[in-house]
């Protein structure tokens, strides 16, 4: 057996996440479909670096699986794609060790979050970028932001349904990018809670907004509530970016 490796891109809009769900449409499904094709009708089990919600995107989501069939490791992004439905792409595929996993070999993640400012919504960029048409102040967030770096416990800053008991986790950097109308905020962390990132955006928009003061960010996390946290930015505008390795 060998063990391939996968980078996916994906469009979240049509699917009810990635992890697989009884009645509805995810990515996972969709993947497991086009191997169950490759090998004949033979169910491989896919393995991931984690999930993601409905209607969030990804462009590097890391999969691993095993198969039997003798290819050159290359070849598979080609045979999967040519299964794939237009909506996911595998980007590149290599050969890795048995040792690898695609979730429990993972040492830090990127998401980065789109808003569009325009007064009016764009039907071409709604799936894609939360629309906020309000005044935004960047650097009062940017300021709110510097209390969410760093080693702390997130319990305010996740969904009441995390199955972790440990909420500790370490955020190495929040930075931000103007293009015109376009944020994008990039998290960078060694791991996140459910809902995590859209929270702490949610936040930061409340923040940008002049509903609360950037230094209450630091009393919420002390807090340890979620009731005191922003609420949870739409999934459109929230991209699973880049999952890291000790080879990366």
């Amino acid at each position: 057996m060998k063990r391939i490796k996968c980078e996916l891109m994906y469009d979240g809009s049509r699917f009810s996440g990635y992890q697989s769900q009884l009645n509805d449409r995810t990515v996972q499904q969709e993947l497991e479909k086009a191997l169950w094709k490759i090998h004949k009708k033979m169910p491989i089990k896919t393995h991931a670096s984690g999930r993601t919600d409905a209607g969030v995107h990804a462009m590097g989501q890391i999969v691993h699986f095993d198969t039997p069939i003798d290819m050159p490791a290359d070849r598979w992004a080609r045979a999967l794609n040519g299964e794939l439905p237009s909506d996911v792409s595998v980007k590149r595929t290599e050969a890795v060790p048995d040792t690898f996993h695609a979730r429990y070999s993972v040492t830090g993640k990127e998401y980065r979050y789109r808003i569009y400012r325009t007064p009016y919504r764009d039907p071409f960029r709604t799936s894609y970028a939360y629309h906020y048409p309000y005044p935004l102040d960047v650097e009062r967030m940017k300021a709110a932001a510097v209390h969410l770096m760093g080693e702390h416990d997130f319990t305010s800053f996740c969904s009441a349904k995390t199955d972790k008991e440990n909420k500790v986790r370490t955020v190495t950097n929040i930075s931000f990018m103007e293009d015109g109308d376009n944020l994008e905020v990039r998290f960078t962390g060694t791991g996140f809670l459910y809902n995590m990132v859209r929270i702490m955006m949610g936040t930061l928009i409340k923040v940008g907004n002049g509903r609360m003061e950037p230094d209450e960010v630091a009393k919420i996390l002390a807090d340890r509530s979620r009731r005191h946290a922003g609420q949870t930015a739409p999934a459109a505008g929230l991209y699973l970016w880049q999952v890291f390795y000790h080879s990366n």
